[in-house]
């Protein structure tokens, strides 16, 4: 199963591709779109969603994860992230490609057992996981191949990962319908009030 890992930003992307065959991974490809500050935001979103249409066609991946923004303390790095976003996730819609998001936390666990790890550790543990050679770089292709790492290693084959209940802007949609849960509230409710009529 190839897994196309993405770090989005307009100013630097990362993308990372991993083939995982049971429980062994190895890197397939990896590297960094930068674009610059002197194109017009058009332009560079367009080349981000050119470089994500063109991954996808060339490795034709089972599964592409996105790195998820969680939170940013700095207002112009949370837009940029999320119009990337927005690109890399229409790139893969209208490929029909399969989305998986990750927190950054989510991510650093799932790589280092640490979420609050710095990007060197992260770069390392990349390394040592992926048995490659040298460390990864830039960070932003480190970061693209942690993600892959994250969901190559937590998707089951079969098993449909849906996106967590509080994210409402998930790739994922959530399935509605009555849970085991609200019927087991909505059983006790009818049960409570049946008592309180006798």
């Amino acid at each position: 199963m190839i897994v196309l890992g993405i770090d989005p930003g307009t100013a630097a992307l990362g993308y990372g591709l991993v083939e995982r065959t049971g429980a062994d991974l190895r890197a397939v490809d990896h590297g960094c779109l930068v674009t610059s500050p002197d194109e017009g935001l058009p332009e560079r979103l367009l080349r981000i969603h050119r470089l994500v249409a063109d991954l996808i066609v060339l490795h034709r991946p089972a599964l592409v994860g996105v790195e998820r923004l969680f939170f940013s303390r700095n207002a112009q790095t949370a837009f940029g992230v999320g119009q990337a976003r927005g690109v890399v996730l229409l790139a893969c819609a209208e490929a029909g490609a399969v989305v998986r998001e990750a927190t950054p936390n989510e991510v650093k666990v799932a790589v280092t057992g640490y979420g609050a790890a710095d990007k060197e550790q992260v770069q390392r543990m990349v390394k040592v996981v992926l048995g490659m050679t040298e460390l990864p770089t830039p960070d932003d292709a480190a970061d693209a191949l942690a993600v892959a790492i994250c969901v190559a290693n937590r998707e089951r084959v079969g098993e449909q990962l849906g996106a967590a209940v509080l994210d409402r802007a998930a790739a994922a949609p959530m399935v509605r319908g009555e849970t085991a849960y609200d019927r087991a509230v909505r059983e006790a409710v009818a049960r409570e009030r049946a008592a309180g009529r006798s």
